[in-house]
C-alpha cells in the first residue's frame, strides 16, 4: 500500500535529500598496512577540519533521529553534527560532553556500526554518516584546550568509585558534575583500566586516555592508584569507616578464561589478558628501555575471534612474529569483532583459521610450546546464542607448528571484592547482581560495566556507569541536599 498523508511527505523529503547526498563515509585517512605492522604508532590519523565539516554535511538532520536510540551514553548526535557543519567545534565538543565524558575514547574504539550509525537513516539507501569519526574529530579538537566545566554546588556527599576503567570514569564524571566529591581507586598503577592494559597503543593511544582523565581530575575527581579495594579496606570499611557514603563497583572482568587443554602450563601459553597488559601497561614493546619483557616466536596462534583476539594477534605482528594465526572455531560470518579490526588485521598479514579448534599444546622437553594440534569443524544446529554450533570434523585432525599461543576466548571478573563481601550477591559465573539502575543487594553499593555483564564494549559500560551515577545520585539527594 502507498504512503499517504504526512508519513508520505517525511518519505518524500528524506529521500530527495537523500539524493543529493555523497554515497559513501569520507575515508579514514591511515597508515600504510606494510608500514604500521611494523610500529606501534595509531593506525587511523583521523580526520582533518576539512574532511569533518563534508562528513557533517552527509547528516540530514532528520526530524526525528533513530541514530540517538543507538547511543548508550544518549550523546546528542544531530546536535554536536549540526554544530560541526557550522564549524563550531568546541560547542560540538561541549554537546558530547554534556553525556560522554571520553569522546576522543568512544570515537576511537566504539562500535558504532552495531549502535548509533546503525539507525543512521541515511545508511538505508548509502553508507552511514560517520559518527564515530566526528566525535573522535571533536574529542581530539579539544583534548588541549580548556573548556568550562559545568558543576552543580558541593552536596557534601562522598562517593567511592573502585575501578578507573570506562564504567568507573563515566559514573565519575556524572557525580562530580552533580557537585559530589568522588574519589576513584585504582588497582593498578595508571588509571584507565582496559583503557589502558587491554587496548594497543597503535588503536587508542595511552596519552589520549590520560589527557582524558586530567579533565576529571579538573572537575574535582580524585584518583588513588595501586588501591586494592579488598586487600586496602572492604567495602563495609569504605562505607563505615572511611566516610563514603555509596560506593560503585566498576572493576571490570579482568580474570582470563582459558580452554584447559592438555599443555597449557608450558611456557610460551599466555593469556590474552597477560600478553597485552605486558605490551600495552607495561611497554614491553620497548624492552629493554622498559623493564617488561615479553616473548614472542616465529609463529604465533591466537585462540578466539572477537576483538581482544585481533588486538592481540596484530601486537604479535608488531613485535616480530613472522606468522600470525586466528584459530577461531566457526566461519567468517561468525566472527564477533568488528569488521573495522578484521580488515586492519588481514591489510597486515594475520592469516585466519576458521572452522579450527584446538586440543592439545604440543611443547618440547624443556617445557616450550612447539605446537597446537587442531581439528576441523563445521557448523551444525544453533547453540543457545542463535549461533551455529561447531561439530568436529571426524578424522580432520592437524597440527599447527607454533611457539607461541594466546588464548582470547573471554574473561570474568576478580573474585577479590565479592571473597570478602559475602553480603554482595553475585550469579554463578561470580558476576556482581545489579539492576537496570547499578544497584547491588547491598545498601549504598552499585555496580555496572563487565562486572555486571561480563565483558563487552567501552561504550555499554560508560552506560552503565552513567545509570548507576544517577540511581547514585538520586539515593543520596533522598537524604537531603546537604550531608549533616
Amino acid at each position: 500500500m502507498p504512503l499517504t498523508g504526512p508519513v508520505a511527505a517525511v518519505a518524500e523529503e528524506v529521500n530527495a535529500m537523500a539524493k543529493q547526498i555523497i554515497p559513501q563515509k569520507h575515508a579514514m585517512p591511515q597508515q600504510d598496512p606494510l608500514v604500521r605492522s611494523k610500529n606501534f604508532a595509531e593506525v587511523a590519523l583521523g580526520y582533518d577540519e576539512e574532511l569533518a565539516v563534508a562528513e557533517a554535511e552527509r547528516c540530514l538532520n532528520c526530524k526525528k533521529p533513530l541514530c540517538k536510540q543507538g547511543c548508550p551514553v544518549g550523546v546528542d548526535i544531530p546536535e554536536f553534527i549540526a554544530l560541526v557543519k557550522e564549524r563550531k567545534f568546541a560547542e560540538a565538543a561541549r554537546v558530547i560532553k554534556r553525556t560522554n565524558a571520553l569522546p576522543a575514547v568512544c570515537g576511537r574504539v566504539c562500535p558504532q556500526e552495531h549502535q548509533c550509525e546503525k539507525y543512521c537513516v541515511v545508511g538505508k539507501k548509502h553508507e552511514p554518516v560517520a559518527i564515530g569519526r566526528l566525535e573522535r574529530f571533536v574529542g581530539d579538537y579539544v583534548m588541549n584546550m580548556e573548556t568550562e566545566i559545568e558543576k552543580a554546588a558541593p552536596t557534601g556527599y562522598q562517593v567511592a568509585i573502585v575501578g578507573s576503567g570506562p564504567a568507573g570514569l563515566a559514573c565519575a564524571a556524572d557525580l562530580a558534575r552533580w557537585g559530589h566529591s568522588v574519589t576513584v581507586f585504582e588497582a593498578l598503577h595508571t588509571p584507565g583500566g582496559v583503557l589502558m592494559y587491554g587496548i594497543p597503543e597503535f588503536r587508542l593511544p595511552k596519552r589520549i586516555v590520560q589527557l582524558e582523565i586530567e579533565n576529571l581530575k579538573k572537575m574535582g575527581v580524585k584518583i588513588e592508584t595501586n588501591a586494592v579495594i579488598g586487600q586496602i579496606a572492604s567495602l563495609d570499611e569504605l562505607l563505615n569507616e572511611e566516610g563514603f557514603d555509596a560506593v560503585f563497583l566498576g572493576t571490570g572482568a579482568g580474570t582470563p578464561y582459558f580452554m584447559n587443554l592438555p599443555g597449557e602450563n608450558l611456557n610460551g601459553v599466555y593469556s590474552a589478558n597477560e600478553f597485552l597488559t605486558r605490551a600495552n601497561l607495561m611497554k614491553a614493546y620497548r624492552f629493554p628501555q622498559s623493564a617488561t619483557p615479553i616473548k614472542v616466536g616465529k609463529k604465533v596462534a591466537v585462540l578466539g575471534g572477537g576483538n581482544v583476539a585481533m588486538d592481540a594477534a596484530r601486537t604479535a605482528l608488531r613485535l616480530g612474529a613472522e606468522e600470525v594465526y586466528i584459530v577461531y572455531r566457526r566461519s567468517r560470518a561468525e566472527l564477533p569483532a568488528r569488521l573495522e579490526e578484521i580488515e586492519h588485521a588481514e591489510e597486515e598479514g594475520v592469516k585466519f583459521l576458521f572452522l579450527t579448534n584446538p586440543t592439545r599444546y604440543i611443547g618440547n622437553q624443556e617445557g616450550w610450546l612447539t605446537g597446537l594440534t587442531c581439528i576441523k569443524m563445521e557448523l551444525g544446529e544453533p547453540d543457545a546464542s542463535g549461533r551455529r554450533k561447531p561439530v568436529p570434523v571426524d578424522g580432520s585432525e592437524f597440527l599447527l607448528p607454533v611457539d607461541v599461543a594466546i588464548v582470547a576466548i573471554g574473561q570474568g571478573p576478580n573474585p577479590l571484592i565479592t571473597k570478602t563481601t559475602p553480603d554482595l550477591a553475585t550469579n554463578r559465573r561470580g558476576n556482581i547482581l545489579a539492576d537496570e539502575t547499578g544497584k547491588t543487594s547491598k545498601e549504598g553499593v552499585y555496580a555496572g560495566g563487565d562486572v555486571v555483564t561480563g565483558a563487552a564494549t567501552v561504550i555499554k559500560a560508560m552506560g552503565a556507569g552513567r545509570a548507576a551515577a544517577r540511581s547514585i545520585h538520586d539515593y543520596l539527594m533522598s537524604k537531603g541536599p546537604q550531608k549533616n
